[in-house]
């Protein structure tokens, strides 16, 4: 499988105009991180160092096709003193697949507070996925080869009372990336999508669903790396009408609250074709 500098690997066609890549996989739908990391990435190349992206807000409009590469138009919606706001747009055959609005600041200094790390299992303590990766291993260990993906077993998942739904996955890019933080911070809009929607899946196990991404927000709260570990504490607080609520909150290994997730899936009974 591609490497995440192959993902995260976009052509300037034009000024505000982006070719990406389409790397090699086994899905048959472009993964919607991709499109997201992606068209972060263009959004990245329109402004200044100065600014780093703190929020970005996407749509799946559309099922991508993987072995076709989207282009990506941003629109420079504003650009002021302290914040700046891009529109991008991936299109592929002339038609939107994905369209994401996302905002850069400045960074100012301010009061600050956060919440805690649940208590999990460190990641050390966890199995390795590689070393069971076969035709019976979950589908995004033979997808992602190079992630370590390790889930925190349900019965050490830290419970909130009264939630729905929860699981909780530790997560790292298994080789080292540069050292630059806009790349680390590509990275993890890509990473931020996978596993998530699994989260709406806990309570029903049994249950023949069709899934897709339909919306993602992502916040960024704190520098990082994602080539070391990070904890993806996800819940869904609702799924109901061929939908699911999921959010996320992601760790760093030393506890800080590095970035927030909101997405809605499709989550609908699997029907016969």
């Amino acid at each position: 499988m591609a490497s995440i500098h192959e993902v995260l690997q976009i052509e300037r066609v034009e000024d505000d105009t982006f070719r990406g890549s389409a790397p090699d996989t086994t899905l048959q739908r472009t993964f919607g991180g991709q499109v997201a990391a992606q068209a972060l990435v263009a959004a990245v190349r329109t402004v200044g160092a100065d600014l780093t992206v703190h929020s970005l807000h996407g749509y799946f409009i559309r099922p991508g096709q993987p072995k076709v590469p989207p282009v990506y138009r941003v629109e420079r919606v504003r650009d002021g003193r302290s914040f700046a706001t891009r529109r991008v747009t991936a299109v592929q055959h002339g038609k939107a697949i994905f369209s994401m609005s996302a905002s850069f600041h400045v960074q100012d200094d301010g009061p600050e507070h956060q919440d805690e790390m649940p208590p999990v299992p460190r990641a050390e303590q966890l199995a390795d996925g590689a070393d069971s990766i076969g035709e019976a291993a979950p589908w995004y260990l033979r997808e992602w080869p190079n992630w370590d993906i390790r889930q925190v077993p349900p019965g050490d998942t830290a419970r909130r009372p009264g939630a729905a739904a929860q699981q909780q996955v530790w997560i790292r890019y298994r080789h080292r990336l540069p050292d630059d933080p806009v790349f680390h911070v590509c990275t993890l809009a890509y990473m931020s999508d996978m596993t998530l929607l699994g989260a709406a899946k806990v309570p029903h196990p049994d249950a023949k669903t069709q899934g897709a991404s339909l919306d993602h927000a992502l916040w960024f709260l704190r520098p990082f790396r994602a080539d070391e570990w990070l904890l993806y504490d996800q819940t869904s607080p609702s799924a109901g009408f061929g939908r699911a609520l999921t959010q996320g909150r992601i760790f760093d290994r030393d506890g800080g609250l590095v970035a927030a997730v909101v997405q809605e899936g499709l989550m609908r009974t699997a029907r016969d074709r």
